[in-house]
């Protein structure tokens, strides 16, 4: 109880319990003091969240005012209610936020997860078996990975190659400018570093670049590396990266490439088959040396180099620079987990890039990493286990020595500087010029022949993207798209097409164990917070909440999270519901607590063979199993955002007898509004599930629950806002 004496000052956090009060009574003195206090308490608090009332001694109402909690409102007298919003917040905000499994544990799940299914190279007693091990490897990762879908077509299409201006380059040599087609209406455009005296045939190396942004292909430390190899009398192809330098734009986005999954072709193909048609211009050149072609370059351009060379056996000489660590390596030093293109689909359930390393044997390969390394793939830890598996490789063919371990002390940074380049001139010399005296690995001085982005744009007209190229996809998706009438053919449909749907997503039926974390009651609701660990794998966390007697049961699953979602716990409870409110794979709790971290643990899952959207909606059908022989009422599954309606439609799809209805709130009419909205993968990781929108999309997901209802509440598109047909 507060005196009467004069105003106060007060500021209100989170309501009752937990109640902050800061005020002051001028004349008393120490008001600064408790303000400040209050502002430090405030601090973590958005501003949203925060309430400050002036409030005037009423007359007539006894001396002081006090605070009284209850659902509908918080009275101060002399104040005014709150709003039954705020008030609800209020009182289950707190309920749906307690933390029940921690930051720690989801962490150290999806780790031991994806760890456990990265393959190892195993050992070998032959040429002969590695050999044939390699090759069987090699045609099932371009077969099963790389070429799924349509670009098995855009492979077999010949792309075109156009020769543009030639400008001056400095001493000895001459720059000239190209695109080519790495698949239909897709240009590269890359810049030919030349020799002016030619005679015979000469090394040809492929210089790509990682992640430079807006400089691209004219990133100086690339253009220096061009120019020394031209000056030696190679030939030096300098080529764009997808989403740099000229190729910067939306729809050529790393995690745009995953639209191409969402319609079932591969978004890795785009790529590769710009490192392969690189080559092809390569191979094409009047002087090129078949024999003697390498590919070299830093982060993702180490990337592409590994990629490439490891798959497209004319890569006679690699030099990939910090561009890639192994997957199990990856899960322990979180810095190294890597874009969509370095995660693609299903890649590692055939090769990780320990055997891709290995793949090299017996061609001349070096590694090289940098010690102080402030991106990623430090060489303290990344080096080692690629060594490990690729060494005895190396071993059988008794080449020991063109396997190669370079360590960049100084600067020591993510960089391909002039350290990195020697020693990769060195590998050249060795394995092109082997016995030439009069090769120097010495870096020639070129800086002052360095040219702006503006000398080196090669002109590009329209130029398909990762979304234009979805988007064409998606016209004819999905395949086999009509829905049955009659009931026979239905049920027939139903049972086949949630198989399929089964397989598609790589569910997975969990046993589940119910372990009672604790309880809380705030006013009239009562909270019981629960884990569900699952199948030895998962623990997912759940609060469930009651008032009164509950007549029925509702699972809730929200994009936001489970502390995002008072205001659809408020609904239900309202209406009678017990809500078990949950936190699935990749959401709220659950989410790893860092976007970064939550989008490339999940591209990882994708990428050791499993599915995020599955794993959900296993997850959330796991629970409603649970509760169904719990509570033994009527279930419904509701969500809350685009992201958890698509996982709840898959999990009542596949879960037909524990779910009674499906409510879904701002659920998306349609996949195809993904690539409308030129969505990245870190958007809605679940949704990107390879093939999705090619066999099912929103209606038939729908259509696969019937007939027990699913309501749109709030629909983001013109295809939702129906219940199913039945």
């Amino acid at each position: 109880m507060l005196s009467q004496e004069s105003t106060c000052r007060l500021a209100l956090v989170g309501l009752l319990p937990g109640l902050v009060l800061a005020f002051a009574a001028p004349g008393k003195g120490g008001e600064d003091a408790w303000i400040e206090a209050a502002r430090r308490r405030l601090a973590g608090v958005p501003a949203a969240g925060q309430v400050t009332l002036r409030v005037d001694p009423v007359p007539g109402q006894p001396a002081g005012f006090s605070l009284q909690g209850g659902r509908a409102a918080v009275t101060i007298r002399g104040g005014g209610p709150l709003p039954a919003k705020e008030a609800d917040e209020a009182e289950i905000g707190p309920l749906l936020r307690h933390p029940i499994v921690g930051p720690v544990l989801p962490l150290a799940e999806i780790q031991r997860f994806c760890e456990a299914r990265v393959p190892r190279v195993g050992t070998y007693s032959s040429i002969a078996a590695w050999e044939a091990a390699a090759k069987r490897l090699r045609q099932d990762v371009l077969d099963r990975v790389v070429f799924r879908g349509q670009a098995a077509a855009w492979r077999k299409t010949p792309g075109r190659v156009e020769w543009l201006q030639t400008i001056p380059g400095g001493p000895g040599y001459r720059i000239k400018k190209l695109r080519y087609e790495a698949l239909p209406g897709m240009f590269i455009p890359a810049l030919l570093y030349e020799p002016e005296k030619l005679a015979g045939r000469v090394p040809v190396v492929m210089n790509v670049n990682g992640h430079v942004g807006q400089p691209g292909k004219a990133v100086p430390y690339k253009q220096v590396r061009c120019i020394n190899l031209a000056k030696r009398g190679m030939l030096a192809l300098n080529v764009e990266w997808i989403g740099m330098g000229q190729l910067d734009a939306p729809g050529f986005q790393h995690g745009c490439m995953n639209q191409l999954d969402l319609c079932g072709t591969s978004g890795l193909a785009p790529f590769y088959l710009a490192l392969e048609r690189g080559l092809d211009v390569l191979a094409s050149l009047d002087h090129a040396d078949a024999g003697r072609v390498a590919v070299a370059g830093l982060s993702g351009g180490g990337w592409q180099t590994i990629l490439i060379a490891a798959l497209d056996p004319r890569v006679a000489l690699a030099n990939p620079v910090a561009g890639f660590s192994s997957a199990r390596t990856r899960t322990l030093h979180l810095k190294d987990l890597g874009d969509s293109e370095q995660a693609p689909c299903d890649l590692i359930t055939l090769a990780d890039y320990t055997h891709l390393t290995a793949m090299r044997a017996p061609r001349p390969t070096l590694l090289t990493y940098n010690a102080k390394d402030d991106c990623c793939f430090e060489s303290g830890y990344a080096l080692e286990p690629l060594s490990t598996a690729a060494g005895p490789i190396f071993r059988l063919y008794h080449r020991e020595s063109a396997f190669r371990e370079h360590v960049n002390q100084e600067p020591g940074t993510h960089n391909f500087d002039l350290d990195n380049r020697q020693a990769f001139y060195r590998m050249i010399g060795d394995f092109f010029y082997p016995g030439d005296k009069q090769f120097d690995p010495k870096e020639l001085p070129s800086d002052k022949e360095v040219k702006s982005f503006a000398e080196l744009k090669v002109p590009l007209g329209r130029n398909e993207d990762f979304n234009t190229l979805a988007r064409a996809l998606a016209k004819d998706l999905p395949r086999d798209a009509a829905l049955p009438v009659e009931p026979g053919p239905a049920q027939t449909w139903r049972r086949e097409r949630r198989a399929a749907l089964g397989r598609l997503v790589r569910a997975a039926d969990y046993p589940l164990q119910a372990i009672e974390a604790g309880s809380q009651t705030r006013g009239d609701v009562h909270a019981t917070f629960w884990k569900f660990p699952m199948g030895g794998a998962w623990t997912v966390p759940a609060v469930e909440l009651s008032r009164g007697e509950p007549r029925q049961t509702a699972i809730l699953t929200a994009d936001g999270g489970r502390g995002s979602a008072s205001s659809q716990v408020s609904r239900l409870l309202a209406a009678g519901y017990r809500v078990l409110a949950v936190d699935a794979l990749g959401l709220g709790e659950s989410a790893l607590g860092d976007p970064f971290l939550r989008e490339r643990f999940l591209l990882l899952v994708a990428s050791v063979g499993e599915r995020p959207l599955g794993i959900q909606a296993s997850q959330l059908a796991a629970i409603a199993r649970w509760a169904r022989e719990r509570y033994k009422q009527p279930l419904a599954l509701v969500s809350s955002g685009p992201r958890t309606s698509i996982a709840a439609l898959v999990a009542a799809g596949l879960e037909e007898r524990a779910i009674d209805e499906v409510q879904l709130q701002g659920c998306l009419g349609s996949l195809k509004e993904i690539l409308e909205a030129n969505w990245t993968y870190a958007r809605a990781p679940e949704l990107f599930c390879f093939g999705l929108l090619e066999r099912c999309d929103v209606k038939q997901l729908a259509a696969l629950v019937a007939p027990r209802p699913v309501k749109f509440l709030s629909p983001t598109g013109p295809g939702s806002g129906r219940q199913t047909p039945r």
